[in-house]
């Protein structure tokens, strides 16, 4: 393995754990802005105290990841000087600013604004409380953006022109307002959502499945969680496919890895206008282009039946509502069935839609003694959405390659002037401070996971009544 292998690894292995902990951040902020919100506004004594604990449930969780990423995040920024000084000495003029604004959002407005919300509990207005969740919540989702205007920059460069072999920024507008980059915040933050979503959804139905405290904060934990994943998942599969025709246009060669077509004649295109070199991206982009469609396609079945199954007694009592709700799902499952069946949802359409939508119809028209089969299940999808995430991830970057800057910079002349000894000490030394984290951050969250909302300690500043646990039998009665 030479120092470009050593320094692709490397960055292959800290980027993608950083990108788990991203994910989970987006999708779950937003639900814990929804919660706080809700409590806030709840008139009822009882429920306004009950949400504010589901809250605190499930921000400490939220802070728990973000704690754990914020440092992960820091490794990345030492990369680029350690490892790739090529690119930023070709890129540096035109991303310097995204970058630099990026961590302005993360590290200082969004930390500020979630600082306040964890100490602010008992010492401010509830409304001016509940805000500051969104903001936190609005800083992620502009750090994020960010982030995508630089790797869109990579995936396919806009709004520069090179100069003595710098790249240097001639029309910001190009650049932040780039197609890659907005499809491409849109598709992360939907599937972000869609994890965060499942995530809630699962760890609810684990805790209703075992004696709580609080099974009327967890059922509601469950609808929310699962009406934002059934929602989700639609915007994912919508905007993933948009970003096909721009590939097509500005990444030939990796649309023709994904559909299988021969790559001889673009790839002596390539050579003859780059020079020689091998320009077709390495065969594991397909792979995560595979996972990541078919993990979506079960992703799309699981989430919009979970959806029918949880709120079906609250369907049926409205006739109209219920049709309604049954032919929306069923028609979008019949897209998800035939991807998973048939590899696109083309082929017999007709008859994949009819079979969804009969489906739908029995599954608010079959009432199962038990919920206990669903809640296995929400609990085994929960890791899913960060599973298909992270293959997309490697379809996006890998299918780049041999590319660093699209057209513009391939990825051996991006590499830092160091020897083998300095790339090896540096890879073990980050993907193992990385590895011991990621590890760290899962433990701490299926441990916190596991207490009562009564038990968390983000906004203790006050004992509440200690209720002796029940055992809330999971039917749908009780959902």
């Amino acid at each position: 393995m030479d120092i470009l292998d050593l320094a692709r690894l490397q960055f292959t292995v800290t980027t993608g754990l950083h990108w788990l902990f991203v994910i989970f951040s987006l999708g779950l902020a937003p639900l814990v802005a929804v919660l706080h919100t809700l409590a806030v506004r709840s008139r009822d004594p009882e429920t306004r105290a009950r949400r504010l604990r589901m809250t605190r449930f499930w921000g400490q969780l939220y802070v728990i990841n973000y704690a754990v990423g914020l440092v992960t995040g820091l490794v990345m920024e030492f990369q680029l000087g350690l490892s790739w000084s090529g690119f930023t000495k070709f890129a540096g003029n035109v991303i310097g600013a995204p970058l630099a604004l990026e961590a302005l959002v993360a590290f200082f407005a969004e930390s500020t604004f979630l600082g306040l919300w964890i100490f602010g509990w008992g010492r401010l207005r509830p409304g001016l409380h509940a805000a500051l969740i969104w903001l936190v919540t609005l800083t992620a989702y502009a750090s994020a953006y960010w982030i995508l205007v630089v790797n869109a920059f990579m995936q396919m460069p806009a709004g520069l022109e090179v100069r003595d072999g710098v790249a240097r920024l001639a029309d910001a507008g190009a650049l932040l307002g780039s197609p890659n980059a907005i499809l491409a915040l849109i598709h992360v933050s939907s599937a972000a959502l869609l994890a965060g979503g499942l995530f809630m959804a699962g760890v609810s139905a684990y805790r209703l499945r075992r004696a709580t405290t609080e099974p009327a904060g967890f059922r509601f934990s469950l609808r929310l969680g699962t009406a934002v994943a059934a929602v989700a998942i639609i915007p994912t599969a919508v905007v993933g496919n948009l970003q096909f025709p721009l590939m097509i246009d500005k990444q030939p060669m990796k649309v023709l890895l994904f559909t299988h077509v021969p790559t001889g004649e673009l790839q002596a295109r390539l050579a003859a206008r780059y020079g020689p070199g091998d320009y077709v991206p390495p065969y594991w982009a397909e792979l995560g282009e595979e996972t990541m469609l078919y993990l979506g396609y079960v992703l799309g079945l699981f989430s919009l039946c979970a959806f029918l199954l949880v709120f079906r007694d609250l369907l049926v009592r409205h006739r109209a509502v219920a049709v309604v709700a049954a032919l929306a799902a069923g028609n979008s499952m019949g897209e998800f069935a035939g991807g998973l069946v048939f590899g696109a949802p083309g082929p017999h359409r007709l008859e994949v839609y009819l079979a969804c939508n009969v489906l739908a119809a029995a599954l608010l028209l079959y009432r199962p003694r038990s919920e206990r089969a669903l809640a296995a299940a929400l609990v085994a999808a929960a890791p899913l959405p960060f599973v298909a995430a992270l293959a997309g991830w490697v379809m996006r970057e890998v299918g780049r390659q041999p590319w660093l800057v699209y057209g513009h910079l391939k990825v051996e002349d991006g590499l830092s002037p160091v020897t083998w000894g300095t790339m090896l000490a540096s890879t073990v030394t980050f993907i193992g401070v990385l590895a011991v984290l990621a590890v760290a951050d899962w433990v701490l969250i299926l441990r916190f996971a596991r207490r009562e909302p009564a038990e968390a300690h983000l906004g203790a500043v006050a004992a509440e009544p200690r209720h002796e646990p029940e055992r809330d039998k999971l039917t749908l009665e009780t959902l």
